[in-house]
């Protein structure tokens, strides 16, 4: 039988990324739900291509148009805009798998609900893990559900392990995390302050969306997933580390303790580790043209600079930090890229309003989702004022 998918996040970079894997696999594959934010005209394309039974739209505005568009095209996708919406779409009941590819905290409540319901759940939303951590692995376990790293280094990490995660602490020495070093590698952090938008976004290697790219350029994003692997991986902070690689062949390395390394290499394509999700334990076709090791150039390293990129040295700072710290972080990150893309906050005070909100909000007890929230909440909160500070 075809495996029923449920697409969070369908009109961004993964999402689009994912259709297209599934469009090449008819025989396998169906589309169950879709969600989005604004990108009505693009949903509603999807629902044409795809005839999901339901598809999700953040606010009423825009569900209203693009119910209108599904009745003028004849469809019977039912049209949904509620609070619960996403996780609705994330639980249901004949949901095989679940495309968790909705960017910042707000995918944690339907990737919780995803594994409430013991989904086949494809973890594109790093946020879960970075403001959910150890709530959200316990709801894994507790439920049963399958959980498989999308991002690539993560995907990866994952494909060099030992299939039998129970041996994992007794053979991996540490994890190493590649970054391409974003389009500011080699640029003289004096002049940060004059970066744009535009620029920040963008990505040598990668098409990705507007805040994704940002925080490559900050290496914030590599910061977020080393939270992520302590978290995937059941693995000591100290022991993830992070290696530039501009050329983005390598995605990420594991090192065992007698010292031999284990790498994943391919094209840099999304398709790639989405198709490893779609297909685990089996192998499909991504779409993806292969590694053409007689054209290659040299593969080079370089160490992480902490003058040019000090937001990633946060993430162990974080992970040693009282539980939630993590998601105090990723809340003023969020407020701080949001500021910079409205042009009202330089680049390099990115980081400055990261660095002052972690040492002015200090979690409490966090043991549910509506703690998590509420810390998100008062960490955002505080973020907007400091942000303020430094208005352009």
């Amino acid at each position: 039988m075809k495996q029923k998918i449920t697409v969070l996040g369908s009109t961004g970079s993964i999402g689009t990324n994912t259709l297209d894997v599934v469009a090449r696999h008819p025989e396998q594959y169906e589309i169950f739900a879709l969600s989005a934010s604004t990108q009505v005209d693009l949903m509603l394309r999807q629902c044409v291509q795809f005839k999901p039974r339901f598809a999700v739209m953040a606010s009423a505005p825009h569900a209203q148009q693009l119910a209108e568009g599904i009745k003028q095209n004849g469809l019977v996708t039912q049209v949904l805009q509620a609070q619960d919406a996403l996780e609705v779409i994330a639980s249901h009941p004949d949901v095989d798998a679940v495309m968790a590819a909705i960017v910042g905290a707000a995918g944690l409540a339907p990737c919780l609900a995803a594994a409430k319901a013991g989904k086949r759940l494809m973890l594109a939303n790093k946020e879960a893990l970075v403001v959910g951590g150890a709530l959200f692995m316990d709801t894994v376990k507790r439920h049963g559900a399958t959980l498989l790293p999308i991002d690539s280094e993560h995907s990866a990490i994952f494909q060099c392990l030992p299939e039998d995660s129970s041996t994992w602490a007794d053979r991996v020495d540490s994890l190493l995390l590649t970054a391409s070093g974003g389009p500011f590698r080699q640029r003289d952090p004096a002049t940060l302050s004059q970066i744009t938008p535009e620029q920040a976004c963008a990505h040598p290697n990668f098409s990705m969306g507007r805040k994704i790219s940002v925080d490559s350029a900050t290496m914030m994003n590599k910061a977020l997933e080393v939270i992520e692997a302590r978290w995937l991986f059941d693995i000591a902070p100290e022991k993830i580390k992070v290696v530039i690689h501009p050329q983005q062949i390598v995605h990420s390395m594991v090192q065992f303790k007698d010292s031999s390394v284990l790498a994943q290499l391919g094209t840099p394509d999304m398709r790639v580790p989405i198709a490893c999700g779609l297909a685990w334990p089996e192998r499909i076709a991504s779409g993806t043209p292969v590694l053409d090791f007689a054209r290659l150039a040299a593969l080079t390293f370089e160490v992480a600079d902490a003058q040019r990129f000090p937001g990633l040295h946060l993430s162990w700072q974080a992970l040693r930090a009282p539980e939630g710290t993590t998601t105090v972080l990723n809340a003023a990150n969020e407020v701080a890229v949001a500021a910079f893309l409205d042009r009202r906050l330089s680049f390099d005070r990115i980081h400055a309003v990261n660095l002052q909100t972690l040492e002015s909000v200090q979690p409490g007890p966090v043991s549910t989702l509506e703690d998590l929230m509420a810390l998100d909440a008062r960490a955002r909160e505080r973020a907007g004022v400091i942000a303020q500070q430094w208005v352009c």
